[in-house]
């Protein structure tokens, strides 16, 4: 129960591909523009690092190494095509909007160095979790700046809900302030500003979550100091 509790904190917390490795941030901050778009790229991107990591770990003995790394690509870019295929059969709205955001997973540096340094070296279970976590703790990154960016940018909510969902989900726009714009919180810049923001929050947490676990120094009692006044007659 222990492993598993460790990965679970590590893909959506400790060891969060986005907010402490620093990988696939090209993505992050490219389409992250509002809500769904963010939620169509953490869907594809969950299921490819899933896929590719529990079949790393299927074929962890049969691949040599010195082949490793381009077997991984084939790997993780046969399980891109299945998910850019999925989306345009499903999704295809959606599909157009993300572009050529859906084949560049392939070269999402946190999928391959994951699969490298994890999924490559562990059973088939722990590398399935390992891909489940890391893939939710990005997805939810990116969802979070994608509500921050278009509620800052543009006053909405869930916007565009129909491009992933079908018309069912016409309605589900929260408009908070009309005919409002901030190109800023639209552009690149906006997510570059929104991300560190994020970064610099989860350290100030874990900085104050270290500070709390921190055991209080007590002075021992030789090492008291004892000041006695008194009168001298």
């Amino acid at each position: 129960m222990s492993q598993w509790r460790q990965l679970t904190r590590e893909g959506l917390w400790s060891n969060n591909p986005a907010l402490v490795q620093l990988l696939g941030l090209c993505p992050l901050l490219a389409v992250s523009g509002s809500v769904v778009n963010a939620l169509g790229l953490a869907i594809a991107t969950l299921l490819v690092m899933v896929g590719a990591s529990t079949t790393i770990s299927l074929l962890r003995h049969q691949v040599p190494s010195a082949v490793r790394l381009p077997a991984f690509v084939m790997i993780i870019a046969a399980f891109v095509t299945c998910a850019e295929l999925l989306m345009a059969a499903y999704a295809y709205p959606l599909y157009q909007v993300l572009g050529i955001f859906i084949p560049l997973i392939v070269t999402n540096c946190a999928i391959l160095g994951r699969a490298d340094a994890f999924a490559s070296r562990q059973p088939v279970l722990p590398a399935f979790v390992d891909g489940f976590m890391m893939g939710l703790g990005f997805g939810a990154v990116l969802i979070v700046l994608g509500a921050i960016r278009e509620l800052l940018g543009q006053g909405t909510l869930f916007s565009g809900m129909a491009l992933l969902f079908g018309p069912a989900a016409t309605n589900w726009q929260l408009t908070l302030v009309d005919n409002y714009q901030f190109l800023f919180f639209i552009l690149p810049p906006g997510a570059f500003f929104v991300a560190g923001l994020l970064i610099a929050l989860k350290n100030a947490l874990d900085q104050r979550s270290a500070t709390r676990a921190r055991p209080a120094t007590v002075t021992p009692r030789s090492d008291r100091r004892v000041r006695v006044t008194g009168t001298i007659k």
